[in-house]
């Protein structure tokens, strides 16, 4: 069966990485080492995306864990900052997103997100608007790698679950977009896709994506 759409994680797949001056801000604002941070971070993460925490109530949670005293304008702060820590792109994705959706294919956004970053990319990327359908966790209330999160995105974009490429950057998210039947790869890099994608017939269907442009 041909390829009929290209499902997209947002982040370290459309984004860049995490922003060092992002870190570092939050860092100084809340007064943690580093690998503390980094531990609790994640900690509560996924009830973030869920919806079940929103950006205030995910800090709180962590300063209660690590013994911080926040203020109202503190937290505000740490969640501008958490914010901006994910809001640097992927230029090289974006513009093979653009070629696969000048191809025909079909593009989705597919990402377990919070909402006050959501609001943020609303606000500032006119980009999303290219895409065929967003689906975004924290305003379905489901998480990768949960089924129902892949299964309610492939009926969105009207394409069945073998029509279908997802790229992520977690493995444990692109197994469960396998175990639901889609095409999925661990996304590290533009090069690395390349070659992934030579191990399937239907890669001829697709744009090349922009190798050269790294080099530039």
């Amino acid at each position: 069966m041909p390829l009929r759409a290209v499902i997209f994680d947002y982040g370290l797949v459309l984004s860049g990485p995490a922003e060092p001056s992002a870190k570092a801000r939050l860092l100084q604002l809340t007064g943690l080492p580093e690998e503390v941070f980094d531990q609790h971070y994640w900690k509560y993460r996924l009830d973030y995306d869920r919806g079940t925490l929103n950006g205030p109530r995910y800090w709180q949670a962590i300063a209660r864990d690590t013994g911080m005293l926040l203020s109202p304008d503190q937290v505000s702060a740490i969640v501008e900052q958490d914010v901006l820590l994910w809001a640097s792109l992927n230029p090289l994705m974006l513009e093979w997103a653009s070629l696969v959706q000048a191809s025909g294919l079909k593009t989705g956004i597919l990402s377990n997100m919070g909402e006050e970053l959501l609001a943020h990319m609303r606000e500032n990327f006119d980009w999303l608007k290219t895409f065929d359908h967003h689906t975004w966790s924290c305003e379905l209330n489901v998480v990768k790698p949960e089924a129902e999160i892949y299964t309610h995105t492939l009926h969105a974009l009207g394409v069945a679950p073998h029509e279908a490429l997802f790229l992520d950057d977690k493995i444990e998210n692109v197994e469960g977009a396998r175990r639901v039947g889609l095409h999925a790869l661990v996304f590290t890099g533009v090069e690395a896709l390349a070659q992934q994608l030579q191990t399937f017939p239907w890669a001829k269907e697709l744009p090349p994506l922009p190798i050269g442009a790294i080099s530039r």
